[in-house]
């Protein structure tokens, strides 16, 4: 990419130069954005997963996940279960990240569960694992987590009401003097007004009828996975109806209707300023600092219609990020003792929930680093990379402009990873995308390895900066207000929104994706 092979005595004085001169760091902002999407191919892809040839319903049928590269059949793949070793977390505990907190991983996954949607068969009506090649997907970054993926979850999900204060807003409750998302259950069963919804994933699995009680009314079905997830969703969730209210106080006739629709475009907005301006930052190893600019799409040649691939839903499983134990208000738990469980997020309070994620070390993303409760999904993730016959890895690093690995030892630095390797696959060309992905070492000041990082910034610019709302004649004070526009301008972390709305001052709290004792290494 653009600033990959500058000298730290180069990049330092350019980038001091493109903070203090506006005008230059909008254009160099828009010539290393294109420099990272330009990598590869850009869409429409000529392949979905639907058949293995180009066709009409592979062009058009959005409910098939697209392809980067053809299908594949690998031949003399070992069984998933010999995989396993290269992701089991070693005796002597996990390896740390150097960069990340747990807030990382929370904002990771809240992002990529709302657009990057496996279908998942329901196995009580007896429908096929081969459902997994297709998706329920929107295809884009709308915060569907918090307004649905359809208009019918929308309209369960909102107040909808024409009384003053009332306008424009989703459903809430308050806790204490915490605002949640309503409860979905009541007495086990789903209430009426959230039949809509899809149902949670993994819901089936809790017994604990005070665990299930507290499961929230969202239009998700996978935020209510983990209580960090949930700790995202309902943060936007009060800020939409807080700029809501804002809306509101200062156009008096508007409305519910049109109250609603105006806040939900700057909250979606602002939801895609963080995904540019705090999470792409932090995973970047360039101290250069990206900015949403929207007129950084309007004439690129990759501004193209959306459509998530399955390359994209297998490299993002970050399963090993997640450390063993994590921290809610004082307490200590085993993560796999959190899964679909609202409570700690309830009991620590948003604004708490936001500092402990921040002050807790992210686990290192890659090999032997997963932890053991979440190591079934590492397996998951190698049957679905065969079932959608996903192509080698050694084919995905051609495809983005990195060098092909000729020997085992171009993989990784780390000698067990490489004898793992040549234990398990003939040869370097026949190592799966999956295994490859988190094989690599992670790259010096990102989080990420070296073709997970390159596939993410190609993919989140192109997704992320070519939603409707950014387009040239959407872009402006009819469809945000003058106010809309002014926050939008102001707001870069989520720290930002948090202040907004939380109950009590943050004071000298610290809300971050990135440690606090990191420091770029030039």
């Amino acid at each position: 990419m653009l600033l990959d092979t500058l000298p730290g005595w180069l990049l330092r004085p350019l980038v001091e130069l493109v903070n203090e001169w506006d005008w230059l760091g909008r254009k160099v902002n828009a010539a290393v954005i294109n420099s990272v999407v330009n990598v590869c191919r850009h869409r429409p892809h000529p392949w979905s997963t639907v058949h293995d040839y180009v066709s009409w319903t592979s062009l058009t049928d959005q409910r098939w996940s697209a392809r980067h590269l053809p299908a594949v059949d690998i031949p003399g793949l070992p069984a998933p279960e010999a995989l396993a070793p290269l992701f089991q977390r070693r005796p002597g505990g996990q390896v740390s990240c150097r960069k990340s907190t747990c807030l990382f991983p929370s904002f990771a996954q809240y992002l990529t569960d709302s657009f990057i949607r496996t279908r998942m068969p329901n196995k009580s009506k007896h429908e096929d694992e081969d459902l997994r090649r297709q998706n329920t997907s929107n295809h884009q970054i709308d915060l569907c987590p918090l307004y649905g993926r359809t208009a019918a979850q929308t309209e369960a999900l909102r107040l909808k009401s024409e009384k003053r204060g009332e306008r424009g807003r989703l459903k809430t409750q308050r806790i204490g003097e915490e605002e949640f998302a309503p409860y979905l259950k009541d007495g086990g069963r789903t209430k009426n007004e959230f039949e809509s919804l899809d149902e949670p994933l993994g819901i089936d699995n809790v017994a604990d009828p005070d665990q299930l009680a507290h499961i929230f009314a969202f239009g998700g079905d996978r935020v209510n996975s983990a209580p960090q997830v949930a700790m995202m969703n309902t943060l936007f969730l009060r800020e939409h109806n807080r700029i809501a209210g804002e809306i509101e106080r200062r156009n008096e006739g508007w409305d519910d209707e049109r109250v609603f629709q105006t806040a939900r475009n700057i909250a979606i907005v602002l939801f895609i300023k963080i995904v540019v301006e705090e999470y792409i930052n932090h995973i970047a190893p360039t101290p250069l600092r990206f900015r949403a600019d929207p007129a950084v799409a309007w004439n690129a040649p990759w501004n193209k219609p959306n459509w998530i691939t399955t390359e994209f839903s297998l490299l993002y499983r970050w399963h090993s990020l997640i450390p063993d134990t994590i921290s809610w208000n004082g307490t200590d738990y085993a993560v796999g003792s959190t899964i679909m469980d609202n409570r700690p997020l309830i009991g620590a309070g948003l604004a708490r929930a936001f500092a402990d994620m921040s002050a807790q070390r992210a686990a290192r993303l890659g090999h032997f680093n997963t932890a053991e409760a979440l190591l079934g999904f590492e397996m998951l993730a190698i049957a679905q990379g065969r079932r959608c016959r996903v192509a080698p890895y050694a084919d995905y690093r051609a495809y983005v402009g990195l060098p092909r690995p000729q020997r085992f030892e171009d993989v990784s630095a780390d000698p067990s990873v490489v004898a793992f390797l040549k234990n398990v696959y003939k040869s370097p060309d026949q190592i799966e995308f999956y295994v490859g992905l988190f094989a690599e070492d992670t790259v010096e000041n990102s989080p990420l390895p070296q073709l997970i990082l390159r596939m993410v910034a190609v993919d989140a610019f192109s997704q992320a900066l070519t939603n409707p709302l950014l387009s040239e004649h959407v872009f402006n004070k009819d469809t945000f207000t003058p106010f809309g526009l002014d926050m939008i301008e102001s707001t870069h972390t989520l720290r930002d929104i948090l202040a907004r709305n939380s109950p009590t001052s943050l004071g000298n709290a610290r809300i971050s994706l990135t440690q606090a004792e990191w420091q770029y290494q030039w």
